[in-house]
């Protein structure tokens, strides 16, 4: 259920924002109804929200036994439940019924960081026609971006380069080296591989969707080629500028011996080369996607929303995989030095586990 701008003007520090950023916010809200005794949270739980109480009462209660209410209607009403994380109280409903607003707490804080950075003179991007920033928002709250330390938007803001398309003009040609990474700020475009000998359409693209960065993530050429439909507007970041702001927070690095423990405890090991590669060389058990295949396969292949340890030869195609399947909602951790740093490692512990069955016989 949307929430309107004006009721969001009432919630700190919601009131500071643009109309249109309120608005965005309203339609990206939850709003929950609940009844007397529900908890909305336990104490010591963890979640991704920033949540404010719109009707009713809580009581929140602390594990040293203080009760303190939290009341919509009173002044202290228009603040958020306390952000900590893990949370310090649990907040039961006392109320016959209590109105909850839930907001991506990370989308959240990047909205509100961009409202404010949009409004320096030096930034050049702001549109005030209506829905023109819509791009922005769309941005932000895709999976793949979601990551990005708060910091570092200012810095991809700053560096965005906005560049005209015509009707059917093809931006990036597969096959070709990688330059730019890009976002559609107005249109849309087709994403067309050779696939079986033949160019074929893969995926369309609106506004806030990205491409480019595959082969600026994997140092490879490009691997599609997009082309525009009706013409519009792109930003674009050098690959220099990808590499400093985006490249480093988009893929979490793990070594042999962390992405050993993440498979013990469940995540799938992910085989992104060549399938001849693979079948020459890989890693027991692990489920093997081509890099280039890995948008249209990632689904059949990996149960939705999995964790996943991702690795190929170098790493360089990992680093790829892994902001594609954070834009597909994955847990990804890309494995540092490639396969031979993870044979190294599950060599050196059979020798360890050898060495110590020797010694117990003795």
């Amino acid at each position: 259920m949307p929430v309107s701008a004006s009721d969001l003007a009432k919630l700190f520090p919601l009131e500071s924002l643009r109309t249109e950023t309120r608005e965005q916010l309203g339609r990206d809200a939850v709003v929950t109804q609940y009844a007397r005794h529900d908890y909305i949270f336990e104490a010591g739980s963890v979640d991704d929200d920033t949540i404010y109480l719109l009707e009713g009462e809580l009581q929140c209660e602390y594990p040293d036994g203080r009760k303190v209410a939290h009341v919509a209607s009173a002044q202290h009403g228009r603040y958020p439940l306390n952000d900590a994380i893990p949370r310090r109280f649990a907040a039961k409903v006392i109320s016959s019924t209590a109105k909850i607003l839930r907001l991506d707490r990370r989308y959240l804080e990047k909205i509100i960081t961009w409202d404010q950075v949009s409004r320096s003179e030096s930034y050049k991007h702001f549109d005030s026609a209506p829905g023109a920033n819509s791009w922005v928002f769309r941005l932000l709250n895709s999976h793949a971006f979601l990551k990005l330390p708060t910091g570092n938007i200012e810095k991809m803001f700053q560096r965005f380069e906005e560049v005209k398309a015509l009707p059917g003009e093809i931006i990036m040609r597969e096959g070709d080296a990688a330059d730019f990474f890009y976002v559609i700020r107005e249109g849309t475009a087709s994403v067309s591989k050779y696939l079986d000998g033949a160019p074929q359409v893969v995926a369309y693209l609106r506004e806030g969707d990205i491409f480019g960065e595959d082969a600026l993530l994997a140092n490879v050429p490009r691997n599609a080629t997009v082309r525009t439909m009706q013409g519009g507007r792109l930003m674009r970041l050098k690959k220099e500028d990808f590499e400093a702001v985006l490249k480093p927070p988009m893929v979490h690095w793990v070594l042999p011996a962390d992405a050993a423990r993440l498979v013990k405890d469940g995540a799938i090991i992910l085989d992104v080369r060549m399938p001849e590669e693979y079948v020459l060389r890989g890693i027991d058990g692990a489920v093997n996607v081509p890099l280039y295949r890995l948008r249209e396969d990632a689904a059949m292949a990996l149960p939705t929303g999995s964790q996943l340890v991702v690795y190929c030869n170098t790493g360089e195609r990992s680093a790829a995989a892994a902001f594609i399947l954070n834009g597909l909602g994955y847990t990804v951790h890309a494995l540092h030095g490639g396969l031979g740093a993870m044979v190294r490692m599950l060599a050196a512990s059979q020798a360890a586990a050898e060495q110590a069955a020797l010694q117990q016989q003795t």
